[in-house]
């Protein structure tokens, strides 16, 4: 199972923090992906944190986002900075690889002014 929180209504330039909780100690044997989900647009991944903490971004996101994990928590982080309008959607978390996990309730991200 997967819960993610930290969402919710930003200003252009602002600033949250999301959270990603696993039920399952397997998560820390897995490379971990965000993803995000606007109306009307297809899922896509916007950064990934492997299992030695190696990670990766989207180009649309690269230098204002970083993700992070807490294996110890099962957790995985993803700050985003600098946010603008086109950051607005629903964000996943879920493994890198197939079968994927049951995707979680997500949370939801709005940026506006």
């Amino acid at each position: 199972q997967l819960v993610e929180s930290g969402g919710g209504l930003a200003q252009p330039g602002g600033s949250l923090r999301l959270s990603c909780v696993a039920s399952n100690s397997i998560f820390k044997r897995n490379t971990i992906g965000w993803y995000r989900q606007a109306p009307g647009k297809q899922r896509e991944l916007v950064a990934s944190v492997d299992e030695v903490k190696r990670t990766n971004y989207a180009d649309s996101v690269k230098g204002r986002f970083t993700v992070s994990r807490d294996d110890a928590k099962l957790s995985t982080y993803l700050q985003m900075d600098r946010l603008t309008p086109a950051d607005t959607a629903v964000y996943y978390c879920n493994r890198m690889r197939d079968p994927l996990w049951p995707w979680g309730q997500g949370t939801q991200v709005t940026v506006s002014s």
